[in-house]
């Protein structure tokens, strides 16, 4: 052991680049084996898809054939070619008909999730942004689960929304509202006997730091919690703080119990100003303040400077995971008040130039 050790300073700087490249070897493998598999599975689906249509029924095409195809695979393989697996690689064929689309960064399991998704428009952003943003399979499914999409459409206005509709993809816009949601699905802090506090929920939200930043959406990184701003004799505490480097600003969240307040909005805007006076950087833009309340109130909303001040936000959370259903009802009510204030925006224009003789 002594002989060897005395030769460590002059060995240990080879041994961490062969780490390295051992580790990066391993990788490669990894992903080469995950990525044969796909394509296998998706020429798979694609022999089923065309055996089908060769003169066949569809409908005549049912549990015999893959339970069939099933037990002559899975006696010659062994085990993933069950008669559920095969249908889903009939599915991933037809899900994703062009093998050169199909994304190496994605597994079999991250494709199982977004076959499952009705929407083309909305199963090609899945896709793009899992890949892209480096999601885990449980991230993707999570993010599908909440409706990730979905929600990002409801945050625009209605033209935005029908030309996201018109594309194939639309990118974000680089506007706050696009980086920020309403709800906020905090499924994750497991609070479920409604005795939490506001200091557990800021805890919960530390310690599942990588769910929540997922949550928040692209860009943030976790800057503080609880900072200090001092104005002559009063200290204020802001409960996080993150920074997003696609907008380049930061954003500071209050969390809060029960339904939101012309106080809570007063204080983020005091917030905000302070932050901006005493934190930022010449080449920041200017901070976003986040009021996540258990409840909203749209009079708050439409009577306080939420309603013209462009750094300040409203958004609700809720602590267990809703339905579907729910969610779906959450956007169509964002959607409508969007396109209210659309609408009265565009009879504020239309006196507008009526008054100015336009």
């Amino acid at each position: 052991m002594t002989q060897n050790n005395h030769l460590a300073p002059q060995v240990q700087p080879l041994v961490q680049p062969i780490t390295q490249l051992v580790e990066q070897a391993r990788g490669q493998v990894r992903q080469a084996v995950n990525s044969a598999m796909v394509m296998t599975y998706w020429e798979i689906g694609r022999l089923i898809v065309e055996h089908e249509q060769q003169g066949e029924a569809r409908a005549a095409y049912g549990k015999q054939h893959m339970q069939y195809i099933s037990q002559q695979l899975t006696a010659c393989f062994g085990k993933g070619f069950d008669a559920t697996n095969l249908r889903n690689m009939r599915q991933f064929y037809t899900a994703f008909p062009i093998r050169d689309a199909l994304r190496r960064e994605l597994g079999w399991t991250h494709y199982r999730s977004l076959i499952r998704i009705e929407s083309p428009q909305a199963r090609e952003w899945y896709a793009q942004e899992a890949a892209s943003q480096h999601w885990s399979a449980r991230a993707l499914e999570r993010q599908i689960g909440v409706l990730y999409y979905e929600r990002l459409l409801a945050s625009k206005n209605k033209p935005a929304v029908e030309a996201e509709a018109s594309k194939n993809l639309a990118p974000l816009t680089g506007t706050v509202k696009d980086y920020l949601r309403d709800p906020y699905i905090l499924d994750f802090l497991n609070l479920q006997d409604k005795t939490y506090q506001e200091s557990d929920i800021e805890q919960g939200i530390i310690n599942n730091l990588q769910q929540f930043l997922l949550e928040l959406g692209k860009g943030f990184a976790f800057v503080a919690r609880q900072q200090r701003l001092r104005f002559k004799d009063q200290d204020f505490y802001i409960d996080l703080v993150f920074y997003n480097f696609k907008l380049k600003c930061f954003l500071l969240i209050d969390l809060k119990l029960g339904k939101l307040s012309h106080q809570d909005v007063g204080q983020m805007d005091t917030y905000v100003r302070l932050y901006d006076e005493q934190q930022i950087s010449d080449d920041d833009n200017p901070s976003i303040g986040l009021v996540l309340r258990s409840e909203k109130s749209e009079a708050v909303v439409k009577y306080s400077v939420l309603a013209d001040n462009q750094q300040l936000f409203a958004a609700k959370y809720k602590a267990y995971f809703p339905t579907e259903e729910e969610l779906k009802r959450e956007l169509e009510q964002e959607r409508l008040h969007v396109q209210a204030r659309l609408e009265q925006q565009a009879e504020l224009n239309a006196e507008l130039k009526m008054e100015t003789g336009e």
